[in-house]
């Protein structure tokens, strides 16, 4: 299986989509999902990755967790460990003891866990809110999006909003070879305690492991 990217991975939690010739009710769903989030000072938030292919059969099970404050993020998966003190970008992949340095993209173009929760409807998708259920005690909201991009590699996401917390329950990506991707978020934890160290990748803490400086 390919490895897993940030991009790939944060892009699961949530999704640009289109504000033109949409759904109305779908889109205030999103707008109060971007509008909770804004409140929040801080989030850390656990997450479920499951793969499975196209006949639903699961192939793997992931888990992570994502940390995040102002421009700050952190994220923990599998292998990986993503660090951003809203300058300086370390992805550190624990397997290949490689920590790979980059500066943030200054241009307002980068994908980043903040964007993704906040603006994730301004450009590239169509979105319909296909209705409500039940899951647990929690009431779901589902809305599909479809790329407009029609050469991407997936053709549908559903996304599920939490009605009463009005955050993000889950996402579902459903590639055109048939594997789906779903990103479940188990936990999350908001306005808590975090040092501007949690953001930084500590080269004392990981002895022998090598940089490759991208700045």
């Amino acid at each position: 299986m390919r490895k897993l990217s940030l991009v790939m991975v944060l892009s699961g939690l949530a999704f640009s989509v289109l504000a033109q010739t949409n759904d109305p009710a779908a889109k205030k769903v999103l707008d109060d999902v971007s509008a909770k989030f804004k409140t929040f000072k801080t989030v850390q938030a656990s997450f479920s990755y499951k793969v499975e292919d196209g006949n639903g059969k699961a192939v793997s099970t992931k888990a992570g967790t994502i940390w995040m404050k102002g421009t700050k993020y952190k994220v923990v998966f599998g292998g990986q460990e993503i660090y951003c003190d809203g300058k300086t970008v370390w992805n550190y992949d624990k397997n290949a003891k490689e920590v790979t340095i980059n500066a943030v993209d200054g241009s307002g173009k980068g994908i980043t866990p903040q964007i993704l929760f906040t603006n994730f409807y301004d450009k590239d998708f169509l979105y319909k809110l296909n209705g409500e259920k039940m899951v647990g005690n929690k009431t779901i909201q589902e809305i599909e999006m479809t790329p407009t991009d029609k050469s991407k590699n997936f053709h549908t996401v559903y996304l599920m909003v939490d009605k009463a917390a009005k955050t993000i329950y889950s996402t579902k990506v459903l590639e055109n070879t048939g594997n789906r991707y779903t990103y479940t978020v188990s936990s999350m934890k908001t306005n808590g305690e975090m040092t501007d160290a949690t953001f930084t990748f500590d080269k004392s803490k990981h002895p022998g492991v090598e940089e490759v400086d991208m700045r």
